[in-house]
């Protein structure tokens, strides 16, 4: 006060007016209620704007990203071969493959998944993901 000459008052109260706010502008409690209703009025408003602008963002983003997307088909008999992870202890050496052993696509699932068969025939009890393994060619 004794810098500026008036009262400090607090970010939060300019927005959301207290009684010492409505004291200081000289409002009268019907004008405050009014302003008041107001505000509150107009935030599900904002809020339903901001919904609708994120999902029309999320839909712009996901055609931009499925239209580059090459879908990749598999059938069963295929031979792939399948991603070494980071994870295991082969692939962190500098010069080691990124890519393991020649496997048979045994299963085709939904969703891109596969069940994967070693080539004696011996088939994975886990699915894989079809991003994981690669199309070997003869």
């Amino acid at each position: 006060m004794l810098v500026y000459g008036t009262e400090a008052v607090i970010p939060t109260e300019v927005e959301i007016p207290s009684l010492r706010i409505l004291q200081e502008a000289k409002l009268d409690d019907a004008k405050w209620v009014k302003n008041r209703y107001e505000r509150l009025a107009l935030i599900d408003g904002n809020r339903m704007n901001a919904i609708f602008h994120g999902q029309l963002y999320q839909n712009k983003m996901s055609r931009a990203f499925n239209k580059r997307v090459k879908p990749r088909q598999f059938t069963p008999g295929q031979l792939v071969l399948k991603k070494k992870f980071l994870h295991q202890d082969e692939a962190k050496r500098k010069f080691s493959p990124n890519w393991q052993d020649l496997y048979m696509v045994h299963w085709v699932l939904t969703g891109g998944s596969l069940i994967l068969a070693e080539m004696d025939r011996e088939v994975w009890p886990k699915s894989i993901n079809s991003d994981a393994v690669k199309r070997y060619y003869v």
